[in-house]
């Protein structure tokens, strides 16, 4: 949050002190849907294991889905809008010369203040133009459960470019039947006004992608001070405040353009209460009656104290006029070129300068642009709690509180996966006891591994579910970079890094190449599916066997029917943030649709639909199918007992091989399978997989892969070709 701008830091700590798209061809034969844009995969009823062995929760133990209860992950769109050298990896540095944290002017570093990854994500030191990892990140998030991504433009910039590409990929995807969280802003803590006007006049006010807007209260929702919102310079303009005085009245002439329904200045009571004073508008000139007069009594410390109208003003000359003070107060003066033109007036004289002014001009339809959202104001603090109703976290230290709305007792709550918070106060990740992903009960656990198992995400989360909120906040899903200090907060080192530091001192739940890998997206599916409830498995309908050498049409009723996302089968060509380097991948064939199974006394039978008709078998990696069948003797790799066609099959054999121990296998038997055009059907004996005791419900788990790439690499999945479900997910087949 506090990257690179170390002149905006040093101010704030002085004031604290859609596109339409053609719908592609359905598959003839994809079953139960009514157009490709209802095309639900149930992704909260696959299963899934992650590398330390912990499964993702079902209905059997989450219950129902909760649908009044929502999740938001912080998003960020900057990889890419800063100069692209490097990449400069913190953690890969230290493992090199671990000295350098010592040593600013080591070879090793970037620039001061340039951006430096913690580490690398699995998709590579990507930038946020990348259609291929955008669509990932949609196809992750919505699967996990997530309701809204909100992007951080907390920076006082909106990253325009990035997020209209993501917008535009997102409906993209939801036109081919895919799914993806709607999108919400988090903007600057302290004076939101610019970010707000710009999101409105480029998205919001166009009603571009209106489907994407994430709505509550019935309007887009947006993470900013609504008292703060106006046309005024941006806070680093704040000059010297003028003191008002008894009988000498401060004043600032302008000029609005456009009709306005709010106009008001920025005052300071230098920390003494019950100060007060009046506020008053005039039209043109200060001879005339004001149009509007205020009386203000504990006016509030650095805060836009403002004249409201029912009516919007029209454009014109005005003066806005402060008198009759009472205690010690003042008026900011603004450094910046007024946005209005005037100049300021004591006791009606003209003086050089401008004092701060706001107005809030109203939208084309004549709205004021408070109007257009749902405001919540968002609490920088990860310590004070909320100070007010109505205001979010995005981030706090163990134990969090409760924000509290104008109706609800228990609106939201943040949870995060490390603060860059010493003790009580405001810090930076590089400094040794900052709160890493190992924090829990009150340190930072020194275990080897103890990174790999969220121990700080997992105390939140547990805060979280015990207090039931209605909207959790996750931070963060991909953050990455931060920038290179020398000082934050009082702080001196030879290197800081505020946000972002290392692996152990990081907070993207994205996940990594090497290091914990993928093991905080199944943690935050986990909580997920603990706070929204998950729907139950459909079980298996009545026994039918499948002649494999039959027609297709054999397979209409069978149920249930398990979907893949339709175009999800990775393609890729785009640069890193290297500007020699380009990420490059056509390893999509045969993009998955639809799977069935079946079940006789003799045989398993399997189906599977794609696209497109299915690429030849003398294809690598071809139409490969993983089951695991639950406890059996013998070896397994991820769970899974058994693959088809990891060998080549021939024109009607494919090859059954067992797990010997990992990613090591042996031939257990050639079963027959048949293919058409998109469709594929296999049968497997039951014998070959050790299923033949009909007393026992089947109970199977099973996945499709095609164009796997580096065979005992399980994060394959989720890089090349195509996979159904997708990840480390699995589809449950049981009996009841």
């Amino acid at each position: 949050m506090l990257r690179i701008r170390s002149a905006l830091i040093t101010l704030c700590l002085f004031v604290l002190c859609g596109v339409a798209l053609s719908q592609p061809a359905v598959p003839q034969r994809l079953t139960n849907h009514r157009s490709v844009r209802n095309w639900d995969t149930q992704s909260d009823t696959w299963a899934a294991t992650d590398a330390l062995g912990r499964q993702v929760p079902g209905f059997d133990l989450v219950g129902p889905p909760r649908k009044d209860r929502f999740i938001g992950v912080f998003y960020f769109l900057w990889l890419g809008s800063f100069p692209r050298v490097g990449p400069y990896d913190v953690t890969q540095i230290l493992k090199q010369d671990p000295t350098t944290m010592l040593n600013p002017a080591s070879p090793l570093w970037g620039a001061p203040a340039a951006p430096h990854h913690w580490g690398q994500s699995l998709f590579g030191y990507y930038l946020n133009d990348d259609e291929y990892v955008l669509r990932r990140h949609a196809q992750m998030l919505s699967d996990a459960g997530v309701d809204v991504i909100i992007f951080d433009t907390s920076n006082d910039v909106t990253y325009k470019s990035q997020y209209m590409k993501l917008l535009q990929v997102f409906s993209a995807v939801r036109a081919e039947g895919g799914k993806t969280p709607q999108i919400a802003f988090l903007c600057p803590f302290w004076d939101p006004g610019r970010v707000v006007r710009e999101l409105v006049t480029d998205l919001y006010g166009t009603g571009l992608y209106r489907d994407l807007w994430f709505k509550w209260r019935g309007k887009p929702l947006i993470l900013a001070e609504p008292n703060e919102v106006g046309d005024h310079n941006p806070l680093t303009t704040l000059g010297q405040p003028k003191d008002l005085e008894v009988g000498k009245p401060l004043a600032q002439k302008f000029t609005s353009t456009k009709p306005f329904r709010t106009v008001g200045a920025r005052t300071l009571t230098y920390g003494t209460a019950g100060t007060g004073m009046t506020l008053s508008l005039y039209r043109g000139t200060q001879t005339e009656t004001p149009i509007a007069s205020k009386k203000f009594t504990n006016v509030p410390d650095n805060k836009w104290v403002n004249l409201e109208f029912s009516r919007p003003l029209p454009p014109g000359d005005y003066v806005l006029q402060m008198s009759e003070p009472k205690g010690h107060l003042g008026w900011w003066t603004d450094n910046g070129k007024p946005l209005f033109g005037g100049s300021m007036t004591v006791n009606r004289e003209p003086q050089v300068g401008a004092l701060s002014l706001t107005i809030e001009a109203t939208t084309e339809s004549g709205k004021p642009i408070t109007d257009l959202f749902t405001f919540r104001a968002p609490q920088p603090s990860y310590f004070d709690g909320p100070t007010k109703k109505d205001m979010w976290s995005w981030l706090e230290v163990y134990p969090q509180h409760v924000f509290p709305s104008s109706t609800r007792a228990k609106e939201q709550m943040s949870v995060g996966v490390a603060q860059n918070a010493v003790g009580s106060r405001l810090g930076s990740m590089s400094e040794h006891d900052a709160r890493g992903r190992n924090w829990h009960d009150g340190k930072n656990d020194e275990r080897k591994d103890a990174v790999d198992w969220g121990l700080n995400f997992q105390e939140q989360a547990e805060r979280a579910l015990k207090e039931d909120p209605e909207f959790i906040f996750i931070t963060g899903w991909n953050e990455w970079i931060a920038g290179r200090f020398s000082e934050f907060a009082g702080v001196k080192e030879p290197v800081m890094f505020v946000d972002e530091f290392t692996q152990e001192r990081s907070r993207d739940i994205e996940p990594m190449m090497g290091g914990h890998g993928d093991n905080y997206y199944y943690q935050m599916v986990s909580f997920i599916r603990r706070y929204k409830g998950a729907r139950s498995i459909s079980s298996a309908g009545q026994m039918k066997s499948i002649d494999v050498e039959g027609d297709f049409r054999q397979w209409r009723g069978v149920e249930p029917t398990y979907r893949d996302d339709i175009g999800d089968s990775a393609h890729r060509d785009h640069p890193g943030w290297n500007p020699s380097a380009r990420y490059t991948d056509n390893t999509g064939r045969n993009d998955f649709v639809s799977m069935k199974v079946s079940r006789d006394e003799d045989s398993i039978m399997f189906y599977v639909q794609t696209k497109d008709p299915i690429t030849p078998i003398t294809d690598p990696h071809w139409m490969m199918l993983f089951i695991n069948v639950g406890e059996q003797r013998g070896g397994n790799w991820n769970g899974y007992q058994f693959v088809l066609n990891r060998k080549q099959a021939d024109a009607q054999y494919g090859v059954l091989e067992q797990s010997t121990g990992g990613w090591n296998w042996r031939e257990k038997a050639r079963v027959r399978y048949r293919v058409q055009g998109n469709e594929m059907q296999i049968t497997i004996p039951r014998s070959a997989l050790g299923l033949q005791d009909l007393s026992k419900p089947l109970h199977l788990e099973f996945k499709w892969v095609d164009n796997m790439q580096h065979e005992g690499d399980i994060t394959d999945f989720g890089l090349h070709g195509d996979a159904a479900p997708n990840g480390r997910f699995n589809y449950v087949f049981i009996e009841k």
